[in-house]
C-alpha cells in the first residue's frame, strides 16, 4: 500500500524465512562435497564472487530477535558468520574478491515501518564500506536500498555513491505486494539509471505467495520466480527501455525466466507496442540483463542460461554463507572452453565493475 510517497509494509510472510532452514541443510551437504582448496591458485586467485552475502552485528541481532519472536530456527551459517570467516573461506576456495550484499530473507525492516528500514540500511551500508577499507582488493559492495520511502531512498542513494563509494545498489525482488516495475519505485529507478548504477537484485518470497510451496520450502520454488517476477514487471512496464544505463544483474541465473523468456516473446513480441517497451525485442532485451551463477552450475542450469544470453551477460556467484564457495569446481566441469569460464569467474564481473580490476 503506498501513503505520500511511502511504500506501507506488510507484514512479511513468516514462511520466507523457511528459507534458512532449507539453506542449513543445503550448505551442510555441500561442505560434505567441498574438495580441499588449491593454496596455490588461492594466492594468485582471480575468481570474483558477485552474490556475497554479509551480516553487520546490528542486521544479525536483528534477524535472530525476528527468529525468536516467531519462534522460528536460526541459520547456523548466518549466526556463525563473521569477516574473518568469510576472508577465510575466500581464500580457502580461490576467491580474490567478493562482492557484499545483503540477504533478503526478510527485508531489512523486520515488522517495522519505513524509519526502522531507514536506520537498518545506513548501518549496514556503513558497515559494508568499512569491510571494503578494511581488506583492500577483497571486497565490492552493493548498498542496500530500503525503497520503502522515495525521498528517503534517494538522499540513501546520494550517500552510498557519493561518500561510502559503493560499486552499485542492491534491491530486492518485491517490496511487500511491489515489484521493481511497479510506478511507486520509477523516482529511485531514474536516479540509478542518472548514474549509470551497477543494480543487483536478490528475490525472496512475496508475501502472497508463501504457501504455493506444494510441500517443499518456499524458497525452493518461489524464489527464483519471483526473480521473473520482477524482471517480468521491469520489461513490460518499459523501464528496461527507458532507464538503459541501469546495468542490471539478477540472481541465480535469472530464475526460472531462462525457460519461460519464449513464452513472455509468444505471448507479447507482436504486441503492436512492443517497441514501446522492448526496443530490441523480447529476447533483446532481456539478453542485455546480467547473470550470476549462484547455485545454479548444474549442467542443466547452465546449458539453459547459456542458450538464453550470450557468456559475456554471465557471472559467478554463490550465495555464501547458504552455499559453499566452490561452485567453480562444477562450473570448470561444464566443458566450457577456457576463455568462456575466465570470463564468468572474473572478466565479465570486471567488466560490469570496473574497480574490481584492482
Amino acid at each position: 500500500m503506498t501513503v505520500s510517497g511511502r511504500l506501507v509494509h506488510a507484514p512479511a510472510c513468516t514462511c520466507n524465512v523457511s528459507r534458512r532452514t532449507l539453506l542449513t541443510g543445503a550448505a551442510a551437504l555441500g561442505a560434505a562435497a567441498i574438495l580441499p582448496g588449491d593454496a596455490t591458485r588461492a594466492q594468485g586467485a582471480t575468481i570474483i564472487d558477485t552474490h556475497h552475502h554479509f551480516y553487520p552485528p546490528a542486521y544479525q541481532q536483528a534477524f535472530i530477535n525476528w527468529d525468536d519472536a516467531k519462534k522460528l530456527p536460526h541459520s547456523p551459517q548466518q549466526v556463525a558468520w563473521t569477516r574473518e570467516k568469510a576472508v577465510a573461506e575466500m581464500d580457502k576456495n580461490s576467491i580474490r574478491t567478493a562482492v557484499l550484499s545483503l540477504p533478503s530473507t526478510s527485508g531489512l525492516w523486520f515488522d517495522g515501518g519505513p524509519e526502522a528500514a531507514a536506520r537498518m540500511v545506513r548501518i549496514c551500508n556503513e558497515y559494508g564500506a568499512q569491510m571494503v577499507r578494511d581488506f583492500p582488493g577483497r571486497f565490492g559492495f552493493f548498498a542496500p536500498l530500503s525503497m520503502l520511502d522515495i525521498d528517503t531512498t534517494l538522499k540513501e542513494i546520494e550517500y552510498v555513491f557519493d561518500t561510502l563509494k559503493a560499486d552499485g545498489v542492491g534491491l530486492q525482488s518485491n517490496y511487500g505486494d511491489k515489484w521493481l516495475g511497479h510506478p511507486f519505485f520509477k523516482p529511485v529507478l531514474e536516479e540509478l539509471n542518472r548514474r549509470k548504477s551497477v543494480v543487483y537484485v536478490h528475490p525472496l518470497v512475496a508475501s502472497c505467495c508463501g504457501n504455493l510451496s506444494v510441500g517443499t520450502f518456499p524458497a525452493v520454488i518461489e524464489v527464483p520466480h519471483d526473480t521473473t517476477r520482477t524482471i517480468t514487471s521491469l520489461l513490460l512496464s518499459g523501464t528496461f527501455a527507458r532507464q538503459r544505463n541501469i546495468a542490471w544483474l539478477f540472481s541465480h541465473a535469472g530464475g526460472t525466466m531462462p525457460m519461460m523468456a519464449g513464452r513472455i516473446d509468444a505471448f507479447y513480441g507482436k504486441n503492436p507496442k512492443a517497441s514501446e517497451f522492448a526496443p530490441a525485442g523480447i529476447f533483446g532485451e532481456l539478453q542485455r540483463l546480467h547473470y550470476d551463477t549462484a547455485n545454479a552450475t548444474s549442467a542443466p542450469a547452465m546449458a539453459a542460461l547459456l542458450k538464453f544470453v550470450p557468456v559475456s551477460q554471465v557471472t559467478y556467484g554463490t550465495d555464501y554463507p547458504y552455499f559453499p564457495l566452490d561452485q567453480h569446481v562444477t562450473l570448470a566441469q561444464s566443458g566450457l572452453p577456457a576463455a568462456d569460464l575466465q570470463a564468468i569467474e572474473s572478466g565479465n564481473a570486471m567488466r560490469l565493475v570496473p574497480k574490481l580490476r584492482g
